[in-house]
């Protein structure tokens, strides 16, 4: 198996479980080295022998301390669709190409709402930023069909990735211990989440289920408010949550493209994920934190 992206907080997790469930494993990497391909060398003959493709390629958008202006945007734009878009014409050059083709989105594709319901099915990809970045990321790594017949190809969206060694708790973990913690604006927006080993755990589902395809909800099946979780990782900390950050003062620091993200959420639905038949082992909060900092 080829991971495009398999050294960042979800790779390595994903890593780790395809190891240990008996897979080979390499990855996609700007540095040659052990148990790596270079990007250059994936345009090549060195993917005509891979089993499946995954990609989990891109720099952080979650970073706080990075300002999303133009050249941000720009270094976002080539790390996703620039190298999903040399993965995707690697396979179509490959004289045996891959069987599996994983791409790792985001439910940024959705609209932010407080009433609407998201699954797979719904509608998005046109409203802001965000949105468009997917829905061309998402686009880039379609096949043609009658050139990526071979290939089987699934899309997921991943809501905010949990766990312990990275991702979003890391970011937030200070400020919650120190007492500093509390809801972001109102806390009545949707907080899309899942933890990292049900992430890793849902691509292995799909490289292992022949009948997926597609679109697919990388999220938890509780759909819980920012203040629903605030008030939960503040109990697992044993720490008071009570400190709101205003939404002006969001907007201020993040900017509004980046405010919208953080002050507006969506509730999305792992509609198919579920009939798919992924079982997770996190389905909620409790269980998820609990594990995290327990």
């Amino acid at each position: 198996l080829l991971l495009g992206g398999g050294t960042g907080f979800v790779g390595r997790a994903l890593s780790r479980l395809l190891q240990n469930k008996g897979h080979e494993v390499s990855h996609i990497s700007r540095q040659p080295g052990a148990g790596r391909i270079t990007w250059s060398r994936s345009e090549g003959s060195g993917v005509a022998v891979l089993i499946t493709l995954l990609s989990l390629s891109g720099i952080s958008l979650a970073c706080f301390l990075s300002r999303w202006n133009e050249d941000f945007k720009k270094e976002v734009a080539c790390s996703r669709i620039g190298t999903t878009t040399a993965l995707a014409q690697a396979i179509l050059g490959a004289e045996k190409p891959p069987r599996v083709w994983v791409l790792i989105t985001g439910v940024g594709y959705y609209q932010p709402s407080r009433t609407a319901e998201y699954t797979e099915d719904s509608p998005g990809g046109d409203f802001d930023y965000l949105s468009r970045l997917v829905k061309q990321w998402e686009a880039a790594a379609k096949l043609p069909e009658e050139r990526g017949a071979h290939t089987r190809q699934v899309v997921i969206r991943s809501g905010v990735v949990l766990g312990k060694d990275g991702g979003a708790i890391q970011q937030m973990i200070w400020p919650f211990w120190l007492g500093a913690g509390g809801p972001i604006g109102s806390g009545q927006q949707f907080f899309p989440w899942i933890h990292v080993d049900d992430l890793a755990g849902m691509i292995v589902h799909v490289l292992e289920t022949e009948g997926v395809n597609g679109v697919l909800n990388g999220v938890a099946p509780s759909a819980d408010t920012n203040a629903a979780f605030t008030q939960a990782f503040a109990t697992a900390l044993w720490r008071p949550a009570f400190l709101p950050l205003p939404g002006f003062v969001v907007n201020a620091v993040f900017g509004p493209e980046r405010g919208t993200m953080l002050l507006e959420g969506q509730r999305v639905i792992p509609k198919r994920t579920l009939e798919s038949g992924f079982v997770y082992s996190y389905p909620d909060l409790s269980s998820a934190l609990k594990n995290i900092v327990g």
